[in-house]
């Protein structure tokens, strides 16, 4: 067992206390949005040992194909797409060949690994996630009456389904659209949520993100987006080709290896129309779900979205157990305390303590761990093949 220190990112975007607050330290004030763990290069977790040496986890472990993130936000994150590992391989290969470096504000790829991900809310989280069907986007631009979005509507009854929804995106993201435009349309949102007549709070949405961005198209893209709010405890999965955008709150996510990311607006950073529609999932409506946990054990939630490298397991503990609770038997896991305070021992009598915020990697010489105190431990590692899979449940 090792602990480890963790790498952050200061995007905008992030909370300058929750991460702060979660990792027991005093916050300077500056923007913290993500706890980066495992072994990616752009942000490789430290190995500490017993006796104090460091060393990079990807040491002791080569590289991980799944990692754990602590991701806070005080505002709205870009409108983005995941691509898939076809066209990850085949992006990363181009801009390999281009010699655009991997920190250029421009390069797109930053490794060849597709990123499915799932969010595990640890407060009130919010989300865009995936296209609202057809018939509902007609419901929410019909009452806006605004030449753009009178445009919109009549193309899409044109043209109606996924595909036409995509071609909707498309050309807002390659027209000239003006902020007054954009002002236009949030005015008439802000009118009609006022007046108590939102539809599935598309208008209260796109208000609240014009206050961070009042000349973006993406403002007018979110009216097309589901809202999604997950209380804590709560889990959603998205697969490769789903637009979404995080909006607020604290929440771990556990991923594929990546950092791919294409951006189409509500961003300062490079933006690739042509990449993200590129990277829409092109079979039908995409699927947006939530994951209901499976009980490996009385005390442990178990999501587990089927075919991808990764899952996550919630295990409380209190000292009703003095004996401590099996964690989920895995060769390799990254682990991170999300309250309280938790000894991990291992089948060889090792222990390591651990309080909010403090990770740890537990390798296969580890062999069967308990936990044990009082708190809960969130455990990221890859599934056995014929694990049993959570079950995902549309919300549209």
């Amino acid at each position: 067992m090792y602990r480890l220190r963790n790498g952050v990112q200061n995007y905008s975007w992030g909370s300058p206390d929750a991460i702060p607050r979660f990792l027991g330290e005093r916050s300077d004030g500056t923007p913290v949005a993500e706890v980066w763990i495992g072994t990616h290069p752009l942000q490789p977790s430290t190995a500490i040992d017993a006796d104090g040496t460091e060393k990079p986890l990807s040491d002791l472990c080569g590289d991980l194909p799944f990692m754990l993130k602590v991701l806070a936000a005080d505002q709205p994150l870009s409108l983005q797409v995941h691509p898939s590992k076809p066209l990850a391989e085949e992006g990363f290969a181009a801009e390999e060949a281009a010699g655009i470096p991997l920190t250029a504000p421009n390069r797109v790829f930053k490794d060849d690994n597709h990123k499915p991900e799932m969010v595990y809310a640890l407060t009130t989280f919010d989300s865009l996630i995936g296209f609202r069907p057809t018939v509902e986007i007609l419901r929410v631009l019909a009452p806006l009456e605004t030449p753009l979005t009178q445009r919109l509507a009549d193309d899409l009854r044109a043209d109606p389904g996924f595909a036409g929804i995509v071609r909707r995106v498309e050309w807002l993201l390659t027209q000239d659209i003006s902020a007054s435009q954009v002002g236009e349309v949030v005015g008439a949102c802000r009118a009609l949520a006022k007046l108590g007549l939102d539809i599935k709070r598309a208008y209260a949405t796109a208000t609240e993100i014009s206050e961070y961005y009042p000349d973006d198209v993406g403002v007018i893209i979110s009216l097309m987006l589901n809202r999604m709010t997950l209380q804590p405890g709560e889990a959603a999965y998205l697969g490769a080709g789903i637009i979404h955008a995080h909006l607020k709150g604290l929440c771990l996510e556990v991923m594929a290896s990546s950092d791919n990311v294409l951006r189409a607006g509500l961003t300062s950073k490079h933006v690739d129309p042509a990449g993200l529609v590129s990277c829409l999932g092109g079979t039908g409506m995409a699927r947006i779900a939530r994951v209901n946990p499976e009980f490996a054990l009385a005390d442990t939630e178990v999501f587990s979205p089927s075919d991808v490298e990764f899952a996550l397991a919630l295990t409380q503990v209190s000292h009703a157990e003095p004996d401590g609770v099996p964690l989920v038997a895995s060769r390799r896991s990254l682990l991170i305390c999300t309250g309280g305070d938790v000894e991990v021992v291992n089948a060889q009598g090792d222990h390591v303590v651990l309080a909010r915020g403090d990770s740890a990697y537990l390798t296969p010489e580890d062999g069967a761990c308990l936990v044990a105190g009082l708190g809960e431990v969130a455990q990221a590692y890859e599934p056995a093949r014929r694990a049993v899979h959570s079950r995902l449940v549309d919300v549209v």
